[in-house]
């Protein structure tokens, strides 16, 4: 297939395919049948790994790393790149809890507090703390 198919297949643009060629993600396959590139199904595989790995949070070096220990034989190496996404992951949550309470305490202060000279949500935007 074409570098247009082969991005068509992932859902990617040709520059990301482009891209990930140049980080070393995905191989540039030979020029054959004069100047266009074939890519076959394995490409196509490699890159729908990719993009699956980005959509769980990944980040491009992780993804590199995950390909080279792809055949599986090392888990524990695999563990360790999961186990600090998953950390990230955690981290995140929290952080949006967090969020969503302060958002919850402020809708509920500017709701019940009509007569405050500020509203609580633009005072609390504007905290300097």
């Amino acid at each position: 297939m074409t570098i247009g198919a082969l991005a068509q297949s992932a859902g990617v643009g040709v520059e990301t395919v482009r891209y990930y060629q140049r980080r070393g993600l995905l191989p540039e396959p030979v020029r054959q049948y004069g100047s266009i590139r074939r890519y076959g199904p394995g490409d196509a595989a490699r890159l729908r790994f990719i993009r699956r790995a980005q959509e769980l949070g990944f980040s491009l070096d992780e993804v590199g790393e995950l390909l080279k220990l792809q055949d599986g034989s090392a888990r524990p190496a695999i563990r360790r790149i999961a186990h600090a996404r998953l950390a990230q992951v955690e981290s995140r949550i929290a952080d949006l809890q967090g969020m969503r309470r302060v958002l919850r305490h402020v809708i509920h202060e500017c709701q019940h507090s009509p007569g405050a000279p500020r509203c609580p949500i633009i005072e609390a935007i504007d905290s300097r703390e």
